[in-house]
């Protein structure tokens, strides 16, 4: 062996040795961090005993309206998440922003993420939490199938559903959700080794993965930086994932149009693509849902509207209280 590829083999050992010492004391770095902030993990709500495990709803404002926020898929802290639109809201309104299991402050579940168990946890909890029906539902993202089929299981709980560009049944019945699994399988391994959380310290990284920095205070932040390492794509959520396509089919099966009001908030991109225009196209459909149904489009936003333009969706939800006359 030449004296250049001995030379050569020790650099790359001792660049393997080099990493793999930095992975192990990251990880151990992590592990004791993930112990220290679960010390001061402290739920915002209260924790209720539904279906054998602890799940988490936060609730405040006044007024004779309650308004139920679902978040998206994979949002980790739901709490955090919405808490631009508390200010603008708790003055007229009541809220009540849930977790499902697997997010925020719930335990998990080892029950499957089906739509109907998922439905059923919630009504367990606004009904344990002491929420008085009807409801506005308020639905981002993926949200948007467990509050229409909230509604069909409970129609009687629901007077208006406001959709923060959430999709229709028929959209995620057809378009395939899942990433790939190495995508998934690299976010946890940066977890897990402590690379993540350095990334966090970023106030740009956290604006990409998690929430702006500029729009939540710094105790927010923290507990969306420990939901966000806590939570990193967990069986739970991965099942949510996983079933969408079966979960929407389920909504379609019972698709009857809705008696109340539904309003459609559609992120108006700047960007346009393939996905984007069928994004689109969704979206002018999906208000057909209701014999009350409308799209407004929200100039300028991204699909966190409630994060990019909350004024706006904060004054569609004071809308439908009103026109509701439950304002």
């Amino acid at each position: 062996m030449n004296k250049g590829l001995r030379r050569g083999l020790k650099v790359l050992g001792g660049l393997m040795l080099a990493t793999g010492l930095l992975l192990l004391t990251g990880t151990a770095y992590e592990a004791y961090q993930s112990a220290q902030d679960m010390k001061s993990y402290t739920p915002p709500g209260r924790l209720y005993e539904v279906s054998g495990r602890n799940m988490h709803l936060y609730s405040a404002g006044k007024g004779s309206v309650t308004v139920v926020l679902a978040s998206g898929w994979g949002t980790p802290n739901p709490y955090v998440d919405f808490s631009p639109l508390y200010d603008k809201l708790k003055s007229h309104v009541k809220i009540a922003v849930y977790d499902r299991f697997g997010y925020g402050y719930s335990d998990y579940t080892e029950q499957s993420r089906d739509i109907d168990t998922v439905v059923d946890e919630v009504h367990q909890l606004l009904r344990k939490s002491g929420q008085r029906p009807p409801y506005i539902m308020v639905g981002h993202s993926l949200g948007s199938l467990e509050t229409i089929r909230y509604a069909q299981m409970y129609p009687d709980e629901v007077a208006g559903i406001v959709m923060i560009d959430g999709g229709s049944p028929e959209y995620y019945s057809t378009v395939e959700m899942d990433a790939p699994d190495w995508y998934f399988d690299t976010a946890r391994f940066l977890v897990k080794t402590g690379i993540a959380r350095t990334l966090l310290h970023s106030d740009r990284m956290m604006a990409t993965l998690v929430i702006d920095p500029d729009l939540v205070a710094e105790p927010m932040k923290k507990a969306a930086t420990r939901s966000t390492l806590k939570h990193a794509y967990n069986d739970n959520v991965m099942d949510e994932l996983h079933r969408s396509k079966i979960n929407a089919a389920r909504v379609l099966e019972n698709k009857q149009q809705l008696s109340f009001p539904l309003t459609i908030l559609t992120a108006g991109s700047d960007q346009s693509s393939e996905a984007s225009r069928a994004w689109q196209a969704d979206q002018a459909k999906f208000a057909s849902w209701s014999v009350q149904g409308r799209q407004q489009i929200v100039p300028h936003a991204k699909h966190y509207i409630h994060n990019s333009q909350p004024d706006a969706v904060a004054g569609a939800i004071l809308d439908m209280a009103e026109s509701t006359g439950h304002k």
